[in-house]
């Protein structure tokens, strides 16, 4: 071969088959490389990246949502009891004020302790109404965040199923082009012959899926290496049914019309 080093000495046991048998082998070849190409695609739909950014997405808005409407919940609950306080002030508050001017004290040392409750209740009152307008304003924003998050999330809801129809589809599309060419695999595989099937499926697992390539004008089409002189020479005198081994990537060499023997 053109290129090589030292040769390797990877030579098997010489095999025999039929021609016609070797020729078959390149259907063979041509429909597992399809299938190989199909599985690939299969695993690498765009699709399937944009599905799993979605998710992960989508999944972390979700978790987000939880946390704002948890946080929410505890604020609507604090603000109740905070106007529950403020209500409790108020009405201990005016029942006070009630008692000072309906005249019902007549003690000015009690007058004067019923007048600086008043003054108390009204200044615990003012701190109690900004506890509840601070609650409030936290609770406002939770609930912006609870609605942007819940539209983020019908967003991403609605591209995820989209995307996710989109590449059922392809994986219809594929795994019908998978099972018909398993099917026509299924058919030509017993006409190459199980020897010499069964040594193209050992090195088509151990070479990158190609087992077998055709011998064009004196090269490897497995390796687009050129077959020297010398090679070449014993390929010609060897008998039409001797399978040929490429010497640099021992793929199995199918000889073909401009094989240049």
């Amino acid at each position: 071969m053109g290129g090589s080093g030292g040769r390797r000495n990877t030579r098997g046991p010489a095999l025999n088959a039929d021609p016609g048998s070797q020729a078959r082998l390149l259907d063979l070849q041509a429909l597992d490389s399809s299938l190989d190409r199909l599985d690939h695609r299969r695993h690498t739909l765009p699709e399937l990246a944009t599905i799993d950014e979605l998710t992960s997405r989508l999944r972390e808005v979700s978790d987000a949502l939880v946390t704002a409407e948890t946080l929410e919940s505890d604020l609507a609950r604090d603000q109740r009891k905070a106007e529950g306080d403020v209500d409790q002030v108020r009405q201990r508050s005016d029942r006070d004020q009630q008692r000072l001017d309906a005249g019902q004290v007549s003690s000015p040392r009690e007058l004067e302790n019923l007048q600086s409750e008043i003054g108390s209740l009204s200044r615990r009152r003012n701190d109690l109404e900004d506890v509840v307008l601070e609650i409030m304003e936290r609770r406002e924003m939770a609930q912006s965040s609870i609605s942007s998050l819940a539209s983020e999330r019908d967003k991403l809801t609605g591209e995820l199923a989209s995307v996710t129809s989109r590449r059922d589809e392809l994986f219809a599309e594929i795994d019908a082009e998978i099972a018909a060419s398993r099917a026509a695999r299924a058919a030509v595989a017993p006409d190459v012959g199980a020897e010499l099937l069964a040594l193209y499926e050992k090195i088509r697992a151990s070479s990158d899926g190609v087992g077998a390539a055709a011998l064009h004008r004196a090269r490897c089409e497995g390796c687009h290496l050129t077959v020297n002189p010398s090679e070449l020479g014993q390929m010609r005198a060897a008998p039409p049914d001797a399978v040929l081994r490429c010497e640099e990537c021992r793929r199995i060499l199918v000889r073909t019309p401009d094989s240049g023997l």
